[in-house]
């Protein structure tokens, strides 16, 4: 027998069980705050502009176009291509702060830690 064994007693295996639940207690706790941080996060709404204003996006936290709405000044028949680039940045303003946002607030969740798959 080993130094410290006694004839009958156990040796423990592994250890720790205690610990390995509370992990997966705080595991669980983390993963319903993630669920109702991403259930907050998609009602938001995010408006952003371009072209001074004339251009107005709102999108949704699922990353949906909800209103868009356009100056009839900006409106120009022989420069439609003017229009479209002032609504693309308008989205892809609206979606990089979707992103911005989402990406925080996880962060904030999981202390800066990198989880994949979270977003």
């Amino acid at each position: 027998m080993g130094r410290g064994m006694r004839a009958g007693k156990k040796q423990k295996v592994g250890g720790g069980g205690g610990n390995m639940q509370q992990q997966l207690k705080q595991m669980q706790a983390m993963q319903r705050q993630m669920e109702a941080m991403q259930e907050e996060l998609e009602a938001k709404e995010f408006t952003t502009t371009s072209g001074g204003g004339t251009v107005s996006v709102t999108a949704n936290g699922k990353r949906e176009i909800v209103k868009l709405d356009i100056d009839k000044d900006v409106v120009d028949p022989d420069d439609v291509e003017m229009l479209q680039d002032l609504i693309i940045a308008a989205v892809n303003e609206a979606m990089r702060q979707i992103v911005e946002t989402s990406n925080d607030a996880m962060g904030q969740l999981t202390g800066g830690l990198s989880i994949p798959g979270l977003m």
